[in-house]
Formats: structure tokens, sequence, C-alpha cells
């Protein structure tokens, strides 16, 4: 249980020590300095920890989000400071240095110069160590200095309906309009009433999962009938996955194992309904399985373009561009907001528009509209970071480097010829290689017959490309396009072989096999945004690398007949999947990275 120390002399009729036994802390009393270092020393090892002050006036929830959350080492609202069990010691060491002949009974306002916990952050900050402060908005956190001023602040509380606030803040602040007027209104209503019945939002995740899956087989039997319950199941799905955020960020529950489940599951419900979709198509006698693909494809490739760009510049120094300061001025007219957030087919409106068209269509039509939809809006995405990428004025840094090199995913392959080679190539060489690389591979395999060698030649071209744009650090203006180009390139490759297969079961073998790479791809984005790191170098290599994998289905699609490439397919993608989701599962179930949810991520 964590420990709230409460600070200074009890004032009569205060609420604050059943606020914090309402938030789960074992409350202590500590009247001066000497005291509260004791009992820090006295509370378990690794708990958390807070100090408040005896003066503080608040709505409860501004002391939930200033001492609950999980996400930050330590965290602080006016009158309150908290450290969780890695930041103890640090908490510790500015308690130590804090005169402990200072008497604890004076008087403050919101941030009190005598308030030991205010005194702390101002100890904390001055020595660099960052404290999370929370937006509290229109809620109350105040020490006062006199009885005239806590009765105003009282009546401040008083003013505010805390309940609504709490609902307000629990929807992401930046969404697209589809879930913003349509969803959000509503699923945040059901995520207090979840919170309110002791449910988590990884329960709330799994439902949305577990509705999705049905979506994807009523759509699977090919019928009208479970076409409109599908479309009806996938919005349904899409409520569940925004309640499951807007539950974590009402009630605080985050968790590491939450931001995994949320973040894959999203990219799992999907593909699994292409694939319902698909087979219930071809119980109508329609194949579109390639198109199926090509949509996975595609949109997983739009994701990479995100996490590639937003990696390469989140911490590049002098990130200055007249093509940003262009966005930033037409995001400050209020309906080009939104029309620019719906032309990118954010999560909420490609999902509408894939309910609606199940219902209503075919999947064919579907997957054409899919398609279209998804090409317009990643080529107005793209061609926007190549023209800020083109004009901004900045120095990519070797943690930028670094993780483009990880989601560049090399293999062993082209890290040995990299080595040999030692040297790379200059500026906007990279790209232009790792482009005209991809494109040779996929072309080779998509202009020849089955059975032909040349797509091996196209696939050691793309060997050495790869080498050669990976050899130095990626720290050019466009070297964020190399990690894209890449999976265009072996997700191209393994469609493009399938489909020139031309028997029963190719196609879905090969989405099985992109599937499960794809979640590599997926899982590798995720550790990186958590702070930790890439995948093990021996999964990478165990499973070939982008370019080891790419090789591999073209030498077999030269050396086996139709019929064994499709077993050979299906067996790969049994040993990638394996493979990797052992080891994410074994990672993320145990890992110490931190608990966070995306709250930018809309696609």
């Amino acid at each position: 249980m964590p420990t709230a120390i409460v600070t200074g002399q009890p004032v009569p009729g205060s609420s604050l020590e059943g606020d914090l036994r309402s938030l789960g802390f074992d409350v202590r009393m500590a009247a001066d300095t000497a005291e509260a270092r004791n009992l820090i020393a006295a509370a378990p090892a690794d708990g958390r920890v807070a100090l408040v002050d005896a003066r503080f006036v608040g709505h409860p929830h501004a002391l939930r989000l200033g001492l609950t959350d999980p996400r930050f080492p330590l965290a602080a609202v006016p009158g309150a400071v908290t450290a969780q069990g890695t930041a103890r010691q640090t908490l510790s060491r500015a308690l130590n240095g804090q005169d402990q002949t200072q008497d604890e009974t004076g008087g403050g306002t919101a941030v009190a110069v005598d308030s030991l916990p205010d005194r702390l952050v101002t100890a904390l900050d001055a020595e660099g160590t960052p404290v999370h402060r929370p937006e509290l908005g229109s809620l109350v956190a105040a020490v006062p200095a006199d009885p005239q001023a806590r009765n105003e602040a009282r009546q401040a509380v008083l003013a505010v309906d805390e309940e609504d606030v709490r609902l307000k803040s629990a929807v992401k602040s930046r969404d697209g309009f589809f879930t913003t007027f349509c969803i959000s209104p509503y699923s945040r209503y059901l995520a207090r009433w979840c919170a309110r019945r002791g449910l988590t939002p990884n329960q709330v995740t799994t439902a949305s999962l577990l509705t999705a899956l049905i979506a994807a087989g009523c759509a699977a039997t090919g019928t009208r009938p479970g076409f409109v319950a599908a479309g009806v199941l996938l919005i349904a799905s899409f409520v569940l996955d925004c309640t499951d955020g807007q539950l974590a960020r009402y009630s605080l529950q985050y968790s590491t194992l939450g931001a995994w489940l949320d973040a894959t599951f999203d990219r799992a419900k999907e593909y699994a309904y292409y694939a319902g979709l698909a087979l219930g198509a071809a119980r109508g006698g329609d194949d579109v399985w390639a198109l199926a693909l090509g949509a996975m494809i595609l949109q997983t490739c739009r994701h990479v373009v995100d996490f590639s760009f937003n990696e390469a510049n989140h911490d590049a120094t002098a990130n200055t561009s007249p093509t940003a300061a262009l966005s930033d001025k037409l995001d400050s007219v209020g309906w080009t907001v939104w029309v620019r957030r719906m032309i990118v087919l954010p999560i909420g409106e490609r999902w509408a528009m894939i309910a609606v068209l199940t219902a209503v269509t075919t999947p064919r039509i579907t997957f054409y509209v899919l398609l279209i939809g998804c090409a317009l809006a990643a080529a107005y995405t793209t061609a926007g970071r190549v023209l800020r990428s083109l004009t901004r004025k900045a120095r990519r840094t070797d943690r930028a480097a670094r993780a483009l090199a990880d989601l560049a995913d090399t293999g062993p392959l082209a890290g040995a010829l990299a080595r040999v080679l030692k040297r790379g190539l200059p500026g906007l060489a990279v790209p232009a290689v790792a482009l005209l690389g991809g494109a040779a591979v996929v072309a080779c395999s998509a202009l020849t017959g089955f059975g032909s060698w040349l797509p091996v030649v196209g696939a050691l071209v793309y060997v050495l490309t790869s080498a050669l744009a990976t050899a130095r650090p990626l720290k050019g203006s466009l070297d964020w396009l190399v990690p894209p180009f890449f999976r265009a390139a072996e997700y191209g490759t393994v469609l493009a072989l399938a489909a020139r297969a031309d028997v029963h079961g190719a196609l879905p073998a090969a989405f099985g096999l992109v599937a499960a790479v794809a979640y590599h791809h997926y899982d590798t984005v995720y550790r990186i945004r958590g702070d930790a790191g890439a995948p093990p170098a021996w999964l990478v290599r165990a499973i070939g690398g982008q370019e080891g994998r790419t090789l591999l289905v073209t030498v077999l699609a030269a050396l086996l007949t139709a019929s064994q490439f499709t077993v050979a397919l299906t067996v790969i993608a049994v040993c990638v999947a394996l493979l990797v989701l052992v080891e994410s599962i074994r990672f993320w179930v145990s890992a110490g990275a931190p608990a966070v949810h995306d709250e930018g991520e809309t696609a």
C-alpha cells in the first residue's frame, strides 16, 4: 500500500486524510521535517510515498492526478509531491537538504514558500530532476495562507463540478472527427460505468478484441445478414476501443502491459477483419485475398511512415520549417483542423467507412474504397512530411539514428555486407537507393512468371542496396523513409510471388506471413516508444532480417512448385509468428518499461 505523509499541524474540518485514504494511501502524520524523513525511511522500500501539506485544499481528483499516476517517477501538484519506488532516493536526498529547523506551520498560497512539499519540488527543479505536473484545468489545488484564503479555496472547490472535469479529461485531447463527435460523447460514460464496477482497461481491451473477432467471423459467413452484423459489431468494437483508453485516463489505471495490448490489438482487430472479409467473399465465389493483403500492406507502411518520421524528429534540434509553420497557421482556423484530420483517414473514420461499406456493399467494393482512401491519405501525409524534412534546418540525434536503424530491421546478410563496405552513401542517395532496390525486387517478382530466377537476382540486388542504405547512421533529412521503403519491398515481394503462384491457398498463406512479420515490426515500434530498446539481436538474426526473408522467399519461389511454395510460406509464417509472439509476450509481461498510453496516435 502506498504511504501518504501529511506534514504540519492538522487543520480542523479538513477532508484531506479521508481523500488520501479513498485514493488507497496509508496516511501518516508528521509534525516537522525530521519526522517526515523518518516516516519515509520506514515506508516499504519499493512503495510509493507522498508528502502532502496538512493545509491542502483541493479536489480529490487533483490529488489523484498528482499522486497516483503510475507513468511518472516524480509528480507534484501545489502542496503535494510523490515519488515511486525508483525515485525514492531522489526525494529523500531533496528532503535531507531542507532546513530541519524551519517551522512547518506557517502559511502560504497555491505554491507556498513554507510548504515542505513545495520546497522539495523547488529543490528538485533546481537540480534538474524532472517532476511531472499534471494539467489541472479548473480543478483546485492550493495551500491557503489564512482562514479567509482557505474559505475562498473551499468555495472554489464547490464551484467546480469535479466529476464533469474528470469525464472530459478522460477523452483523448487530440482525436479524429468521428471519434470526437460520434463516439466519445457517450463512450466516456461507459468508461465511468466500467470504473465503478471495478473493470480494468485491459479487460475492456480484450472485450474489444473479442468483439472484432466475432465481427470478422460474421463477415466470413459471406451472407448479407452476416455482413450487416459484422459492420455493427465492428463499430461496437471501436466503441470499446475508445472506452479502454478513456477508462485508463478516468481512473489512472495505466500499465506497461495495457499499453502494449491497446497498441497491438488495434492492428490485430483490423487485419483479422480483412481476413474475415476475404473469407466471406470467397464463399460467394469472389477471390479478394490480394486486395486484403494489399490493404494490410498499405496500412502497415502508412504506420511505419508515421513512426519513422516521429522518431527521426521528436528530439531534433533547431526544429524549424516553413511547411510546419504553414501547418500551424492552418490549424489556427477551426474547420481546417477537422478536415485535415479526416483526410488522413484515422482509425475512427476508417473503421466507420469499412463498417458501412461491409453492411451495404460487397467485400471487393469495400477493399477498393479502402485502398483508394488509404493511398490518398498516405500521399497527403508523406508529401507533407517530405516537404517538412527538406525545408527543416535540424540536426538529428544519435538516438534518432538508432531508432531508425532498429526500425529498418536489417538482418545478418545486409549487416555483414555493410561492415565490408564500411562507407555509406551521402545525403539523399540513402533513401533513393533503398527505394530503387525495393522497386527492383518487387518488379522482378511481379513481372516474371512463377519459378523464374530473376526475382532472386532482384533480391540479391536488394540485399546490396539495403547494406548501402544502412552502412552509416541514418541522420539524413529523408533517411526516415528507409524503414517504410524496406517494409514495402518485403511485403510487396511476398504479395507478388503469391499472386504469381496462382494456386489455392497461396495468397492466404502470404497474408499470414506478412501479418506475422508486421507484428514483429509493430512490436519493435512500441518497444522504442516505451524507451525499452529494440527486440534482442538474436531474434532479428533468427527470423533473418527484412532482406534475409525477402531473399529466402524468392529462392523458395524459384526452387519449389506453386503448391510447395504455398506450404513453405505457411511454415515460415508459423515459425516467425511463434518466435516473435513468445519473445514479445515474455518481454511485455515482465518488462520494466514505463507505463504509457499513446495520446497522439489516431491512425
